[in-house]
């Protein structure tokens, strides 16, 4: 493999539709699924794909590996991926549930890459590429475990980027907005898990916010499709010079001016109308 890009969450929506674009443009894929049925199914399918547990330690430094050897350690792309949303309101989620959430969404990224550069590093070229959120740059009410999972990404990114200067890595944020994924379906499994519905002073909220995630299909008018994300992450893996944020959909943009230009407070009311 010389074109070797390891992507993680690809067992649906963005990671699925991304591991199956970039095989048809010629990378060597290597997808990446949590569960092992997953794992199966892509590979009847043509893809080359391993078992790789975001949540779980022993699985990424496994799976890194298994590439290594799959690869001779001749990495060139990393795309991370895989997360899941954790709704409800910060003073009904226990902390356990901020842990699972970080644990998924933010230190298995970082475990996973940092096993990964010294591979890139040692082949003089590598791309990193993250799938944040327009999330991580602004709050919304009922997502605070994923705001802060998101946030922690962006901050990171942008110092992995500033410690990477002069080296042959280059790493980019994608930043999407609504997205048709399985994400709401993700996302009520957690709110079950941890939520006590009755016994909250937002019950109301909670209510209207289980019948979205309930629905199949987004009611947002700007929701992309998940094919959405391979153009940006294709010029961001292949670019000379690959942009440090590439913003999908038009919420990402429109919020990504009034975070820039707004007051806060006036920024907040915004805010405070969605959610």
């Amino acid at each position: 493999m010389k074109n070797a890009v390891l992507m993680t969450g690809c067992s649906t929506g963005i990671g699925y539709v991304c591991a199956h674009a970039l095989a048809k443009q010629g990378f060597d894929v290597i997808a990446s699924c949590r569960k092992l049925e997953d794992v199966e199914r892509l590979k009847e399918e043509g893809l080359t794909c391993i078992h790789l547990d975001l949540a779980d330690n022993d699985s990424i430094l496994n799976a890194v590996e298994e590439v290594r050897a799959m690869t001779d350690g001749k990495v060139m792309g990393l795309f991370n991926n895989g997360a899941y949303g954790q709704p409800g309101a910060l003073e009904d989620l226990p902390t356990d549930a901020l842990r699972k959430q970080f644990e998924t969404n933010f230190f298995g990224w970082h475990t996973l890459t940092q096993a990964v550069i010294p591979m890139m590093m040692a082949n003089g070229k590598g791309r990193i590429v993250q799938n944040s959120s327009v999330l991580g740059f602004v709050a919304l009410k009922f997502r605070g475990a994923y705001n802060a999972s998101k946030f922690a990404v962006e901050g990171w990114t942008d110092t992995l980027r500033l410690e990477l200067a002069g080296t042959p890595v280059k790493i980019s944020l994608i930043e999407p907005g609504p997205i048709e994924t399985r994400f709401r379906a993700n996302a009520l499994e957690a709110f079950y898990r941890f939520i006590d519905i009755e016994n909250s002073r937002f019950r109301s909220d909670y209510l209207a916010q289980q019948d979205r995630m309930e629905s199949e299909n987004s009611t947002n008018k700007y929701t992309l499709p998940s094919e959405s994300i391979i153009a940006p992450l294709i010029h961001a893996l292949t670019a000379e010079d690959p942009k440090v944020r590439y913003r999908v959909t038009k919420p990402t943009h429109y919020m990504a001016w009034c975070k820039r230009l707004l007051p806060s407070k006036t920024l907040d009311k915004i805010l405070a109308k969605s959610g």
